[in-house]
């Protein structure tokens, strides 16, 4: 844990190169443990270089907050209410809080519209890291990905208390 603070605030549409660029860097960092090097590639929408047409096209129905470290956007999450849809953080700034943060942050957002009850679609790898924020398992279920490709992931769920 880093003893940086970690700011967020609202995305905005000029951040997302930026977050384009951290989502392709935190899925090419991943190993071929439970996804193909093909299911990889389709992931990051056969993305080599940043393209800021995915994020911005989402930006029009998803909430996106990015987490800041020195001014520098260092991970992003986007929300629909109830549901997180996505959470990246760049592979230089992981294991410092920074997805906890904004997990955390996207579950006050919810509480605080009177949401009891968060989802989300976990891909393999982030499993493990939701159930240490509370969050269950529902069911292991296939995804198809924009790109036609499909992908196993987790169904999860997390109940909010009251504060």
């Amino acid at each position: 844990m880093s003893d940086k603070k970690i700011f967020l605030r609202l995305a905005q549409r000029s951040d997302a190169w930026v977050m384009s660029a951290i989502h392709i860097a935190a899925i090419k960092a991943l190993p071929t443990t439970f996804y193909t090097r093909k299911q990889l590639l389709a992931w990051r929408n056969y993305l080599n270089k940043p393209n800021s047409k995915y994020i911005l096209h989402s930006m029009q129905a998803e909430i996106f907050f990015v987490a800041l470290e020195n001014y520098q956007i260092t991970g992003f999450a986007s929300f629909i209410v109830d549901e997180l849809i996505r959470l990246y953080v760049h592979p230089g700034y992981q294991s410092k809080g920074i997805g906890r943060a904004l997990v955390t942050h996207f579950c006050q957002q919810a509480a605080d519209q009177g949401i009891n009850k968060v989802i989300t679609t976990a891909s393999l790898y982030a499993e493990g890291f939701y159930c240490k924020l509370g969050f269950t398992a529902i069911k292991r279920a296939p995804q198809q990905l924009r790109t036609g490709i499909v992908v196993p992931v987790t169904k999860m769920s997390k109940t909010l208390t009251s504060a």
